[in-house]
């Protein structure tokens, strides 16, 4: 989805050159014209964001700013320490939320590259009864949009127990629970794409380790593997990233503050009424929990296009 915009681009900047000729540039009217374009997107993307940071910035709670002041009256980080400090009313500090998170989004996204690598190593190199047809589910299951799939997890896990009375451990209600069910989505596109950069390898390697004395496995863990890092890469952090901004699943299945995400806390700051809202508060824990994966997404860019846009080669 993220590399959508940079096609775009492409071809728009494609279309702007392609009667330029090679190695010419472009005319003064058609750099105004680019030029435009890309402030125009620019600034679609970045105003939101300027809104939501004076927000925060902001001492008074105004449900509807008429006005958009980057430094507003009385500006103060106020709100961001209070967000620290203590975030929602449940007693969970902004540090177990996180961690919670982090745990979560990490473990399903390890999960994810270790479980689709191996199945997508099978569907690329194995010839198998059934393999186009589990292609095929594979592809429709990515389809499906993940809230479609959430009554029959909630079903099926909620019937996973341990213990009895106050011991009493149910896998919905955990969040072990939740990333079973978030691994559960991100493992088709874990599987596709994995699969599309595994057969841009050529065969030919694997053979050559072969003569060499090399057993399959070694083949696959000693020359396969260490070739598709860039995708490995590339599709844990996309998991990650899908992981840290989930709500809908975490929303449904859990009950215990403790186990709190800090996307449900944030959703727990909206009053019954805007007036009841803190939005401040809520614009700064916003950034709070977009940052992270904003900066390392933005750091990590151009890899990531690069990575997909090689997976995407065969599949």
């Amino acid at each position: 989805m993220h590399n959508q915009p940079s096609n775009f681009l492409t071809r728009a900047t494609h279309l702007l050159t392609r009667n330029s000729g090679a190695g010419r540039k472009l005319s003064l009217l058609q750099q105004l014209g680019l030029q435009l374009f890309l402030g125009l997107i620019a600034f679609t993307v970045l105003y939101p964001m300027l809104w939501i940071f004076s927000l925060s910035l902001n001492p008074v709670n105004d449900i509807r700013p008429k006005e958009l002041v980057l430094i507003p009256e009385g500006a103060s980080f106020n709100a961001y320490l209070e967000v620290l400090k203590q975030p929602t009313p449940n007693p969970v500090s902004f540090s177990q939320l996180a961690y919670n998170s982090f745990r979560l989004s990490f473990t399903t996204a390890v999960a994810s590259v270790l479980i689709g690598v191996f199945a997508a190593y099978a569907f690329s190199r194995l010839r198998f009864a059934g393999r186009q047809v589990l292609m095929v589910t594979v592809l429709t299951v990515l389809m499906l949009p993940a809230i479609a799939t959430l009554p029959a997890l909630f079903v099926l896990l909620n019937k996973v127990t341990f213990g009895a009375g106050k011991e009493l451990f149910n896998l919905r209600n955990s969040l072990l629970g939740v990333g079973v069910a978030v691994l559960s989505g991100l493992l088709p596109f874990a599987i596709w794409n994995l699969k599309g950069y595994l057969d841009t390898i050529p065969k030919e390697l694997e053979e050559a380790a072969l003569i060499d004395g090399c057993t399959p496995n070694q083949a696959f863990f000693l020359v396969t593997l260490p070739l598709a890092l860039p995708a490995l890469a590339v599709t844990g952090f996309l998991g990650f990233m899908s992981t840290w901004s989930e709500f809908a699943i975490s929303w449904q299945f859990l009950t215990k503050p403790e186990d709190f995400t800090l996307t449900m806390a944030l959703y727990g700051m909206v009053g019954q009424f805007a007036g009841n809202t803190p939005w401040s508060k809520f614009a700064a824990f916003a950034i709070l929990v977009a940052l992270p994966v904003s900066l390392i997404y933005l750091y990590l860019q151009k890899y990531i296009v690069s990575g997909l846009a090689l997976g995407g080669v065969k599949g």
